[in-house]
């Protein structure tokens, strides 16, 4: 395979990414309020980045699973469909988090769960690389990257909202624990 054909496959979840980044940028010229600023990058990180990129994997793996294996560096096997159905949650949750309607704890909720599937396969990704010599375009570079960024953004700012909105509660009207 050739150097740019390896890096435009290996590079393709990083689209997701830069759809996020760019869309809140974008929606985000005339936001004043850092609040409305935090709730655009939170949407914007859920919808496209984590939604977008688990749709387009649902769609990959459910109808072109035998070249999902081969640019991963797999035999096909009845596994793809599972993927493609682990996606489908990811997608369906990430779609729910982006939604105006979710709160800070669902959307670190979400950012959570897609840790522990897309952190789990970054392991298995570099295992692969270092252990058994698979540098396929669809194990290395860009995914790696996809699967750490997503869900810690989206952890982080959860986190960053929950505290922002602790804040704004005057100390009178928070609990006291005793």
């Amino acid at each position: 395979m050739s150097t740019p054909s390896f890096v435009v496959q290996t590079s393709v979840p990083m689209i997701w990414l830069l759809l996020a980044v760019i869309g809140a940028t974008l929606k985000n010229r005339h936001n004043t309020s850092p609040e409305a600023r935090l709730e655009t990058w939170q949407r914007w990180w859920a919808g496209a980045a984590l939604g977008g990129g688990s749709a387009w994997m649902v769609v990959s793996f459910f109808t072109i699973p035998g070249v999902m294996s081969e640019a991963i560096g797999f035999k096909q096997t009845p596994f793809e469909f599972e993927i493609g159905c682990a996606n489908l949650c990811l997608a369906v949750l990430a779609f729910r988090a982006a939604s105006s309607k979710a709160s800070n704890r669902e959307r670190l909720t979400v950012g959570l769960g897609a840790g522990m599937f897309l952190w789990g396969a970054d392991l298995g990704h570099l295992y692969q690389f270092f252990f058994k010599g698979d540098h396929a375009p669809g194990n290395t570079g860009g995914v790696l990257v996809y699967d750490l960024l997503i869900p810690a953004v989206m952890i982080a700012l959860a986190v960053h909202a929950q505290r922002q909105a602790k804040a704004a509660v005057p100390a009178t009207a928070q609990p006291v624990l005793a």
